[in-house]
């Protein structure tokens, strides 16, 4: 490997690069389309691409996170078409099944690998460099980058080309409905009159202890829907779920529910915040407003 190539750098992105070329030991040239988030890498040492197809031809390994596939679809093409025999294609995007292994057989066709390598853990693990990540493709073509993903956490190869995306449905069927029963959960102790503080404290060393709990409860409780993980790309992922149970002949019964609380989302203009931000659908059924904002707390203080 000579150059390290990244594409995409938003909210995971951006501090998934940083950490790429703080430990990678290599040159990392980067592309994004907003110019505040190229600033913001070329000042973390990387290398900024004058445009894509400067990137995929002059870097042997290209990484991109992107988010929705028309553009996932469209970069891993021009990669193909602009690079060399060769080169590793790692997709950390969250990208259906079937799209992957088209993708995988045209980058095979040109001499290329194409690894699906989805990531769980939010912005938080992407700032860290604890992200799990699933990865599925050739096991040569792992083996070689795989010195590289683990500047971003911890990757396991899950098998053949598209079983990362299928791990990464698993993980954000299980998610999808955790997060849901958080925010279920805690508009009903709002309705109910207790201190959601007092809930917290009463449970995060129990069964429920852990690192999503620890992320997402306290920004239900202070109002804060800034994204660390956007409610669309969740939702993305369980629209990419169902259409799979669907080809596999089965049904998703808890997923559905998850899914009508993210339909409600995007219908109401939320879908662009915070997976926190489910609690508003329960704060229209309930009738009731879950936690305090910032503003809010300090005019009652």
């Amino acid at each position: 490997m000579e150059m390290i190539g990244f594409v995409g750098m938003g909210v995971m992105g951006l501090p998934m690069a940083k950490n790429m070329i703080q430990k990678c030991g290599l040159p990392v040239m980067g592309y994004d389309v907003a110019p505040r988030q190229m600033d913001a890498f070329r000042a973390a040492g990387g290398i900024a691409a004058a445009s894509p197809e400067e990137l995929y031809s002059r870097c042997d390994v290209i990484l991109q996170i992107l988010p929705t596939h028309a553009i996932i679809r469209g970069s891993v093409e021009q990669a193909i078409r602009h690079g060399r025999p060769g080169n590793v294609i790692v997709d950390l995007s969250s990208t259906a099944p079937h799209i992957v292994q088209e993708l995988y057989q045209q980058a095979r066709d040109a001499g290329m690998s194409l690894l699906d390598a989805p990531v769980s853990g939010g912005n938080p693990m992407a700032i860290a460099g604890t992200l799990a990540i699933m990865v599925g493709g050739d096991k040569e073509a792992f083996d070689k980058v795989k010195p590289v993903l683990a500047c971003m956490g911890k990757p396991v190869y899950t098998g053949g080309t598209a079983s990362g995306s299928v791990t990464k449905l698993v993980n954000n069927l299980i998610g999808g409905a955790i997060l849901t029963a958080y925010a279920e959960g805690y508009a009903f102790a709002a309705k109910a009159g207790i201190d959601l503080q007092t809930t917290f404290e009463a449970t995060r060393t129990g069964f429920l202890a852990g690192p999503c709990y620890e992320n997402k409860i306290p920004k239900i409780i202070r109002r804060d829907y800034e994204p660390g993980a956007r409610v669309a790309v969740h939702r993305k992922d369980i629209l990419n779920a169902k259409a799979y149970a669907h080809k596999l002949g089965v049904d998703l019964p808890m997923t559905d529910v998850v899914l009508r609380v993210m339909d409600w989302m995007n219908d109401n203009g939320h879908i662009d915040e915070d997976q926190a931000a489910l609690v508003k659908y329960y704060e229209e059924k309930m009738d009731v407003q879950v936690g305090l904002s910032a503003e809010e707390a300090d005019s009652r203080a």
